[in-house]
């Protein structure tokens, strides 16, 4: 332990909020993160270098200052949600917010009038699923409709996309308000709910039997406006009603340009562990987020059944060829700002522990350096045997 770390209150985890179904996350093993941070912090701030769902800033943001980053956009508004949203006397109920939505339907004219509550056969449940999948062929006369037209009839319903579509646009008018990231934290959290998937967006489920039709209809009939209202309700209990004392900020960052930029402190690195890609996981929420009207990933001329953003981000740490390389330029990146790490990683990673820790004794060697393990079970997000995987977590601690 750093001669710093000893002399500096304990960070303890302290209870929050969940936002959203994402894999990969630490907050079963938070309590074994922050041990790994308190062995080695400074009082200077920490960097949540692969911030993805904003679990750390959740655990410890109203003891220390974070600096949140990730290269996707959604991730900074979850944790902005924890560090930096706040109550004030013009905050808006939920009731309002979802008045202000309804308003907006009504002044729509609908293209379909789909009915989930109707007792229907498997082959007209898949009809009207296709109907609603034609929309991305039409034309809208409105602004806010990347939802409806891009994904009724995939992980959400055309009603659902509409409720989608106009929860953003009413976020849009408080883009400004320190309740903004709370508004489109319950957006995110609301999606995941009522997603006919399993959290997160590779590819929606189709109905071939009458054992999926009737597990997809369940999801089919939840209401966006419901998860939307118990969430924000939860947020706005949890948030405070005064700005926050510490100098919280968020950037969505390359991790080379991050530390780069970082003055110096802490760094939490958990970087992904496997040849997948988040950006294919939840390209949906970065849509929501950008709200850019992208050009959608195209295979032989048509658009993938996943319906993901062309030109997504591709993490160096998923590509076999370029993991070692990513590691050696975090260590490097790490020494350069003149900062302690704690990294996470686990033995069913693209490279082995040990490799792990050659490199970062290469890079880091004039460092103390520490390994703690724990046995963790981990999330697939997953419908199948393998929902959860026994797996060892590592922590690799890097201090002066």
């Amino acid at each position: 332990m750093s001669a710093s770390a000893q002399a500096l209150r304990c960070l303890k985890v302290q209870e929050y909020p969940s936002l959203i179904k994402y894999m990969g996350s630490k907050s079963k093993i938070m309590g074994f993160v922050v041990e790994g941070i308190n062995r080695v912090r400074d009082d200077r701030p920490i960097c949540d270098l692969f911030s993805g769902s904003g679990s750390l800033s959740g655990a410890i943001g109203q003891q220390a200052t974070v600096v949140s980053n990730d290269i996707q956009a959604y991730s900074g508004l979850l944790a902005d949600t924890y560090n930096r949203a706040y109550r004030e006397k013009s905050t808006p109920h939920a009731d309002h917010l979802l008045h202000l939505a309804g308003e907006i339907l009504r002044n729509r004219k609908p293209k379909l009038t789909g009915n989930y509550s109707r007792d229907l056969s498997l082959n007209a449940f898949n009809e009207e699923e296709e109907r609603q999948r034609a929309l991305i062929d039409q034309d809208f006369d409105y602004e806010w409709h990347i939802f409806a037209k891009n994904y009724s009839g995939t992980w959400w319903s055309y009603e659902q996309c509409l409720w989608i579509d106009a929860l953003r646009e009413v976020a849009e008018a408080y883009k400004c308000a320190p309740i903004y990231p709370a508004i489109m934290s319950s957006l995110m959290f609301a999606m995941a709910y009522a997603s006919q998937g399993t959290g997160h967006y590779a590819q929606y489920r189709d109905a071939k039997t009458n054992s999926s039709y009737r597990d997809i209809l369940i999801y089919r009939k939840r209401s966006i406006a419901h998860y939307f209202q118990r969430k924000y309700n939860d947020i706005l209990d949890y948030v405070p009603k005064k700005p926050v004392i510490y100098d919280h900020r968020s950037t969505a960052l390359d991790f080379k340009d991050c530390l780069q930029k970082f003055e110096g402190g802490t760094v939490y690195a958990d970087p992904p562990y496997c040849f997948v890609h988040y950006s294919r996981f939840y390209h949906a929420l970065e849509t929501l987020v950008l709200y850019d009207f992208p050009k959608l990933q195209l295979q032989k001329g048509k658009i993938v059944k996943g319906r993901y953003r062309e030109n997504r981000h591709q993490s160096p740490f998923c590509i076999q060829s370029q993991v070692r390389g990513a590691f050696q330029d975090l260590f490097e990146g790490v020494k350069n700002s003149n900062s302690s790490l704690v990294l996470s990683y686990s033995n069913t990673g693209m490279i082995s522990l040990n490799e792990l820790l050659d490199i970062c004794k290469s890079v880091l060697s004039k460092r103390n350096i520490e390994v703690l393990t724990t046995d963790h079970e981990h999330m697939t997000m997953g419908r199948k045997e393998d929902r959860q995987r026994s797996v060892k977590e590592g922590l690799l601690l890097a201090y002066v």
